[in-house]
């Protein structure tokens, strides 16, 4: 039976705004809802120990897309776990499956649609969430599925309740922004994802999301603040990402800009580096105005020198096909003067290949476009038509032509193979997050979000730790752990202006480089050349005197190590100084 149950929003509830590890959960004030909890409430297993009965079945988790579907995906998971449930690991062992969709390419629907196929045939209840629903109700696919929109996942108990009873609902409407402050089970406990807003300004002729996530709608940025030192505050948190469909339109409907907001989750970070901001995905329009602001904050040592800007094609024509609303010449300013303010930047992009109507000469735009930059980061995808979209009643290109297109700028891509070669003998403060794909190795990531895989015991996962680099391939680094103290202030008193900058983010880059570059005293700053040097040369001498030593008696090693402390510090003193 389909029932629709949209008349439970009150006027309060309208009002309202504002990786999976089922141990991870974030306990936070949650408004008790008004249902029945009592031993004869349909929320309690019956006489048979009947698992299906809701509040006390189990729910398995499946999330498509971005970070931002994977932040609602932890929030859904932290409600459920709050109300009774439990979040099963295995899709076999559930009683229900939650599917989160996204709808930006076609692998990834027909990938859910291969799940509720699945859920059909083994006879799961389901509740189908997210981008895809909410864009497109009507999919053949969805028919008899509970759906669940983007702007309703704050009402996820009351839809897996009313399927578990044998109800299908679709909770669709569109309504004010879930609370930040909802309960949430991390996928990765170490990682703290917040969605600063949803929606964006743009119109792009290929993009499906735009109709289901709809026009910008930005959280409060008391909301986001209090989120991210929620976070800050959790000592198991070393990663802080800001998501969101557009994070550089951040506040454009509210009257505010993205770097105010960015200032203040910064002011609220661990000043010993702990925890570390990363801000999300930025299109070109609505950063030109902020650059300046913008390599302030990347510059800043609790903040990741790390930002994707998506630049689709490196042809003007094409861009205007695809009604970016910006040029080639607006992201060269944009990426130019970034790269330039912060030096250590890690640039990543996306790239679409085969859009309708691109030339051979586009393709070599863009292929030239790619090349002058080198990005580590290049997410490439030939062209998907997605129903509804203007772009999908235009002209395509062929499929063999996008195919070798796609290979092409893979290629090209793939043969940055310096990328991470600086990185070599340099000495990082990296945060450990999970383990790699190989379950040997460690994964971490140095202040620029490069990756560095690491030997070392699961119970690093989560710590912070100086890594010397030793080797690097196109796509990752390996490191050395160095058994060294933390947990001094690496911020060196830095402090971001309240709007323009009131001095060259270099100078600040600087200050904290020389706050942090002391064995013992704190982690090195940005990756810096210098302070790794300093950071070796000190750890040599200190070895040398150590060897010497052993070949004394106690009074003669006395005088040796006062001499021996004395050389070293004088050394020490005039190379800082002169580096500084």
């Amino acid at each position: 039976m389909t029932v629709d149950i949209e008349d439970l929003i009150t006027a309060k509830d309208g009002a309202e705004y504002g990786r999976m590890d089922t141990t991870s959960v974030v306990r936070v004030g949650m408004k008790k809802k008004k249902q029945d909890l009592s031993p004869s409430s349909s929320c309690r297993r019956d006489d048979d120990g009947n698992a299906g009965v809701p509040g006390t079945a189990s729910v398995w988790v499946k999330t498509f897309g971005c970070s931002h579907n994977s932040s609602d995906s932890e929030y859904m998971a932290g409600q459920l776990e709050q109300y009774g449930y439990r979040i099963a690991e295995d899709s076999r062992e559930a009683d229900l499956w939650l599917v989160n969709t996204c709808t930006v390419k076609n692998p990834s629907e027909v990938a859910m649609v291969n799940i509720v196929n699945k859920g059909r045939r083994v006879g799961k209840p389901m509740v189908v969430a997210g981008c895809v629903p909410q864009g497109d109700k009507k999919i053949k696919a969805l028919e008899g599925i509970s759906l669940l929109g983007v702007s309703q996942i704050d009402r996820v108990v009351e839809a897996v309740e009313e399927t578990l009873q044998g109800n299908t609902v679709q909770l669709l409407s569109k309504k004010s922004l879930p609370r930040l402050d909802l309960p949430k089970v991390r996928k990765n406990k170490h990682i703290e994802i917040i969605p600063l807003s949803t929606g964006c300004l743009g119109s792009c002729t290929y993009c499906k999301t735009k109709h289901a996530r709809g026009e910008l709608g930005s959280y409060d940025p008391e909301a986001i603040v209090g989120r991210a030192r929620t976070a800050a505050e959790d000592p198991d948190v070393r990663e802080i990402w800001l998501s969101s469909e557009d994070t550089g339109a951040y506040g454009r409907d509210l009257g505010i800009k993205l770097p105010y907001l960015l200032r203040r989750i910064v002011a609220v970070l661990p000043k010993d580096g702990r925890t570390r901001l990363r801000v999300g995905m930025s299109n070109p329009p609505f950063m030109l105005d902020t650059l300046d602001e913008i390599a302030e904050v990347l510059n800043h040592p609790l903040v990741f020198s790390y930002l994707h800007i998506p630049v689709q094609s490196g042809s003007n024509s094409v861009l205007g096909g695809m009604n970016r609303e910006y040029t080639v010449e607006e992201f060269r300013k944009c990426a130019d003067t970034l790269l330039s303010l912060v030096p250590d930047l890690e640039l990543a992009t996306d790239i679409i290949c085969g859009f309708p109507g691109e030339t051979e000469e586009d393709h070599q735009e863009t292929m030239r476009l790619v090349e002058d930059y080198a990005f580590p980061h290049c997410h490439i995808s030939q062209f998907y038509p997605r129903p509804g979209t203007p772009a999908a009643r235009m002209k395509r290109v062929p499929t063999q032509i996008v195919k070798a297109r796609t290979r092409q700028v893979s290629a090209l891509v793939d043969s940055f193979t310096d990328v991470y070669k600086s990185l070599e003998g340099t000495v990082q403060y990296v945060s450990i997050v999970e383990k790699a794909a190989d379950r040997v190795r460690l994964v971490g990531h140095t202040e620029t979000y490069a990756q560095i895989l690491i030997d070392g015991p699961e119970s690093l996962i989560g710590q912070m730790a100086l890594v010397k680099i030793t080797k690097a391939t196109r796509w990752s680094a390996f490191g050395m752990l160095l058994d060294e103290p933390l947990g001094r202030d690496i911020t060196g008193g830095v402090q971001l202006s309240e709007g323009q900058s009131s001095a060259p983010p270099s100078e600040s880059k600087e200050q904290a480089r020389g706050a942090s570059s002391v064995v013992g005293d704190a982690a090195p700053g940005r990756n810096s050349t210098w302070s790794s040097s300093l950071y070796a040369f000190g750890q040599d001498t200190l070895l040398a005197l150590t060897t010497t030593l052993q070949n004394f008696d106690s009074v003669d090693a006395c005088l040796y190590l006062g001499l021996g402390l004395g050389v070293a510090g004088i050394a020490w003193s005039s190379f800082a100084n002169k580096k500084a």
